[in-house]
This record gives structure tokens, C-alpha cells and sequence, in this order.
């Protein structure tokens, strides 16, 4: 399995990202240094796409995939991408606050944490739908992992097409995200003209 080593916060810096969009509350001290020459369309595009697959966790051949799918279905290809990307079971377990970063939330679902429906689910790409019911295990519940992540995450907020019940360490989807709840900084239109090229 392919992983990405790079450093973070160097990453971050690179592609201009705050890294709280990650999970990560460090800063960087280190100034990027900035290139004299300006951007090209096309650079500018790959960066847009090169930011959703970093923060998302995700390579390329996925990513196209991902892109395939959103372009058969209805609606707008780019909104579809973001709303495909935010319904994966890693993103769903960070966003429920389980997990402090994104990287965490994908060894949570590869440890067989969490389960779909009362069914153990160790896919991190697995992809949720609404009205599933999202928990982590009740052997975990009270592991002291667990207990130091919800320590963490205690004040951040859930977004609003997710329900969350903290105590009992539960969530469910209550709806595909629209673009406009999704805050991830990135253009998904800058992908879609990326790969309709």
C-alpha cells in the first residue's frame, strides 16, 4: 500500500493550506518562499486537486475514480466530487470528532474500531450513505484512547448533515452534504476543468 511520508506542515505550506482543515493545530514558523513567476492556469488547477487529495488522504487512481463517478451522476460534477469525498467512512469518523486528524480517523476505521449498521466495517474509503448509523465498538468505548480523543475533540463542532450523539459515541448521516456546508478551501471546478481537459 502506497503511503505519503511528506511532512505536514511542509505540505501545508506548499500548497497554501491551513492545517486545521486537517485535524492539526500546530503552525509552521517557517516562511514558504514564494517563486517570482506566476502561476499558470494549469498549475493553479493542479493545485486545487492536489490540496482535496491531501486533505482527504487519498491517491490519485482513487481520486479519478472518484471523479468517474461524480461525473455520471446528476447534478454538478464538482459538487458531487466534494459531497463523494466527505461521505467516506475516515472523513465521517473526524467530522464526528473521533478522531483529532484525519490520519487518526483512518487507523481508527483500520483497527476495527467503528462499525456501519452494527456491522464491522475496516475500510477507510468506505462509502456512507444517509441514514447509516455510524459507532465505534463498544470494546473501545472505554479504552483510554477513546477517552483521550474525546478529551480533545470535546468542543468541536458537527457539522449539520451529521448527527452526533457524544456519549454514547454514535452518529448517523442525515443527508449527502451540499457544497455550500463543506468547508474545505478548495475550487472543485478547477478539478473538473483539470480532468476534462
Amino acid at each position: 500500500m502506497a503511503v505519503n511520508r511528506v511532512p505536514v506542515l511542509k505540505r501545508c505550506r506548499s500548497l497554501g493550506l491551513d492545517p486545521t482543515y486537517l485535524g492539526i493545530d500546530k503552525k509552521s514558523k517557517r516562511e514558504l518562499k514564494r517563486s517570482s513567476r506566476k502561476l499558470s492556469e494549469y498549475g493553479m488547477q493542479l493545485r486545487e486537486k492536489q490540496k482535496a487529495k491531501f486533505i482527504y488522504g487519498v491517491l490519485e487512481k482513487p481520486f479519478r475514480n472518484y471523479y468517474k463517478k461524480a461525473d455520471r451522476m446528476k447534478g454538478q460534477t464538482g459538487e458531487n466530487l466534494m459531497a463523494l469525498l466527505e461521505l467516506r467512512l475516515d472523513n465521517i469518523i473526524f467530522r464526528l470528532a473521533f478522531a483529532r486528524t484525519r490520519r487518526e480517523a483512518r487507523q481508527i476505521v483500520d483497527h476495527k474500531f467503528v462499525t456501519v449498521n452494527g456491522k464491522v466495517v475496516n475500510i477507510p474509503s468506505y462509502s456512507c450513505k444517509p441514514g447509516d448509523v455510524i459507532e465505534i465498538r463498544e470494546a473501545q468505548r472505554s479504552s483510554q484512547r477513546m477517552k483521550d480523543v474525546l478529551e480533545a475533540t470535546g468542543g468541536r463542532a458537527v457539522p449539520s448533515w451529521l448527527d452526533c450523539d457524544q456519549e454514547s459515541m454514535k452518529g448517523s448521516v442525515k443527508e449527502v452534504p451540499s457544497r455550500d456546508v463543506i468547508d474545505v478551501p478548495v475550487d472543485d471546478m478547477s478539478i473538473v476543468e483539470l480532468y476534462s481537459k
